[in-house]
């Protein structure tokens, strides 16, 4: 197995070839750059895996209305242009870049950086709308991100101005904290139209999880009775916290009535980092998978299935509308997820009594039936019978009618029908974002979540993140206050964002002790 794609010199940023190749049952990327050398780094942790998942790779219908008019040089220029194969399915506003911690694998927060970036209520609609005007396909979900979004003020306003843009799905990407000690905001924040906290969670002990361990069940405890689901977002770091992904998993699985899933993130190796340290932190989607496997005895690795493999749905949908869907068209190393319901005390994966591979692959047929001609409502009608043919009613949980999901799903392709799926289970989602020692350009023109900028332009997620100096830093500073001029116009100091916590204060409380029972 071998693959010949583009990458950078973690160095210098020079774009040059990389080579994607198997040995020792792993694979392997390797390039070198004239100035620097050789850099070699894993890519997927398991030979035999990467190849069951790369058969379901399925470029989208790329971006009809582009920002970029001039010869595109991927990733030099992004923006979106015509290179890219995928349209926006998660489009990231950042609100801020002040924070309340100091995370040591953050992205970047505002005292490093010498600069605040909060862009006004004004220039976040015209971001959010640049994302709703793509072709052919706008974007119907964001999530709020910073920095850490409910340091702004004004937060439930941008809550409102994303539904008066047509935004079906708002999540809030957060650590919580705010969210911890003032449940009427957690309130508020769904009232105005949040649907889904992400919410940080590294693990279930104080130890692996210093940055929000004490405040999570809080967290819960106040988005329960709010109505609000959650999404627990593990960074998964080797020799750091990769022992806890399977408690993470049973304790989502114990909060099932406000969790709706738990979506790892094998940590992207930002910033100034030696060999050594990306070789001692370095963790991929299958090893975790297969982490999940050995701690928790509910999954196995083929319960797995990369992103694009839900393509036909949307092959289905497109053909009995005539009109173009959303599309998760990623690249298929970029992600990989399942299903998992509760049946009284047994947790079952959807592979174990549905058939996933054959269903899509009838999906796929039928969608070309219907092109070729035939006619749509006899389609639809033959699929509605033969749905469940691809499940095994004996095995699946006595609580959920799937097959009659997902022809709802199939039939109105609306959110309310999937977000009945997604209150039924938990979802268990693995994402590994990029970072320069195994940058893939290939993989950068098939991502699907993207960073809308004050200055117009569309930015998939492992650009912005991973080469800041072209992106992020170099456009939010532009439309920045200098740290101590926001601080002069504000009245406020940035010090003063610190959050202090009283650890033994809560937890000596019950709902600390109802959330973490069994675990700490």
């Amino acid at each position: 197995m071998e693959r010949i794609t583009g990458s950078l010199c973690p160095e210098c940023l020079r774009i040059i070839r990389a080579r994607i190749y198997e040995e020792d049952g792993k694979i392997w990327i390797t390039k070198k750059c004239p100035k620097h050398g050789s850099f070699t780094d894993l890519y997927w942790g398991d030979a035999e895996s990467y190849l069951r998942v790369q058969k379901f790779s399925h470029d989208g219908k790329g971006i009809k209305n582009p920002n970029v008019k001039k010869t595109p040089v991927c990733p030099k220029t992004c923006g979106l242009c015509s290179l890219h194969r995928t349209h926006t399915a998660l489009g990231n506003v950042v609100v801020t870049n002040r924070c309340d911690l100091q995370c040591f694998y953050c992205f970047f927060y505002a005292k490093a950086m010498g600069y605040v970036y909060e862009p006004s209520l004004e220039k976040i609609r015209e971001m959010l709308r640049s994302m709703r005007s793509e072709k052919p396909v706008g974007c119907n979900a964001v999530q709020l991100t910073g920095g850490e979004p409910l340091l702004r003020d004004d937060l439930l306003d941008i809550v409102r101005i994303a539904k008066e843009e047509g935004y079906t799905h708002v999540q809030l990407n957060t650590n919580g904290i705010r969210l911890a000690s003032n449940p009427k905001l957690v309130k508020k924040l769904r009232e105005a139209g949040v649907n889904t906290v992400y919410l940080s969670f590294d693990g279930t002990n104080p130890k692996t999880n210093p940055k929000n361990h004490y405040e999570v069940p809080f967290v819960l405890e106040n988005c329960r009775k709010a109505g609000l689901g959650v999404v627990l977002v593990p960074t998964v770091i080797k020799t750091v916290n990769d022992g806890e992904v399977g408690n993470i998993l049973k304790f989502g699985l114990k909060h099932i009535r406000v969790v709706r899933g738990v979506n790892y993130q094998p940590v992207s190796l930002v910033g100034r980092i030696t060999k050594a340290e990306v070789r001692k932190y370095r963790i991929t989607i299958p090893e975790v998978i297969n982490l999940l496997s050995e701690q928790t005895g509910i999954v196995e690795p083929e319960d797995f299935y990369p992103i694009p493999t839900v393509t036909p749905l949307t092959h289905f949908v497109e053909s009995l509308t005539n009109l173009p869907k959303y599309e998760l068209s990623t690249h298929f190393v970029c992600g990989m997820a399942t299903y998992l319901f509760k049946d009284g005390r047994k947790v079952i994966p959807i592979t174990r009594f549905v058939d996933v591979e054959g269903l899509m692959e009838y999906l796929d047929e039928k969608a070309e039936e219907i092109r070729s001609g035939k006619n749509r409502y006899w389609v639809a009608s033959k699929v509605l019978f033969k749905l469940r043919s691809f499940i095994d009613r004996e095995k699946q949980p006595k609580n959920i009618n799937l097959a009659k999901i997902l022809f709802k799903i199939l039939v109105r392709g609306d959110y309310s029908s999937l977000g009945e799926l997604h209150h039924k289970t938990l979802f268990v989602g693995l994402m590994h974002f990029m970072d320069l020692w195994n940058y893939d350009i290939e993989r950068v023109k098939r991502c699907c979540i993207h960073y809308a900028q004050p200055d117009g332009k569309i930015v998939p997620f492992c650009a912005f993140n991973v080469i800041p100096e072209w992106y992020r830093d170099r456009i939010q500073e532009k439309f920045s206050l200098p740290l101590k001029e926001w601080e002069r116009v504000t009245g406020k100091k940035l010090r003063d964002d610190l959050y202090r916590r009283d650890a033994k204060k809560l937890s000596s409380s019950r709902v600390y002790s109802r959330y973490y029972k069994g675990f700490v």
